[in-house]
């Protein structure tokens, strides 16, 4: 058990600290990973201990997950991280012995998060909530409304209110920002010798 907490802890650190926080940089986020992992880890140890079984591992499993996702609002990317924190330690702590399967499922884990939320992987894709000062009908009119505001190409937009007393429209849209314009280099200075 002792080589499966350290499995945990060293896969835990790296995934709030070597991933997550460098990227998004909240606080309490982190402590929420780093307790849930160690109290999972903690109690499915126990659970693994006893009769009970990985039956109500999963249950708790379950309980945890729904309890804090009512508890505050976290995005999608910070649910993912969530629940990474929460199979870290439920692979480290329902195994019967740390072997290379064990090992191996802990490092896909923190794996999957450094890739899918890697900020090179579709850099550009960005998703907006807003709120525009006219009451848009016409979807056409509205997606060139949006590319024009945003200056990308938008590629979904989904109508949450159309307001036509107050005149505005709520809309989600996605788009993708366009490629950055490489540098144009400037006329050629040549150096004046002061006399």
């Amino acid at each position: 058990m002792f080589l499966a907490a350290a499995a945990d802890l060293v896969a835990i650190v790296v995934l709030t600290f070597g991933v997550y926080f460098p990227r998004h940089r909240r606080r309490d986020l982190v402590t929420a990973f780093l307790g849930v992992n160690i109290g999972v880890l903690a109690v499915s140890i126990v659970l693994g201990n006893t009769a009970v079984g990985a039956g109500l591992g999963l249950g708790l499993f379950g309980v945890l997950s729904i309890i804090r996702l009512r508890s505050d609002e976290i995005s999608q990317h910070e649910i993912a991280y969530y629940f990474a924190a929460l199979a870290l330690g439920l692979i480290a702590g329902l195994g019967d012995v740390m072997d290379v399967l064990h090992l191996a499922l802990m490092a896909l884990v923190v794996a999957a998060l450094f890739i899918g939320d890697h900020p090179a992987l579709f850099h550009r894709h960005r998703n907006q909530l807003l709120r525009l000062d006219v009451a848009h009908t016409d979807e056409d009119a509205l997606r060139a409304h949006l590319a024009t505001v945003l200056g990308g190409r938008v590629t979904n937009v989904v109508v949450k209110q159309i307001d036509m007393v107050n005149d505005s429209t709520l809309v989600e849209v996605r788009y993708v920002e366009p490629a950055a314009a490489p540098a144009h280099p400037g006329p050629r200075m040549e150096p004046v010798n002061a006399r």
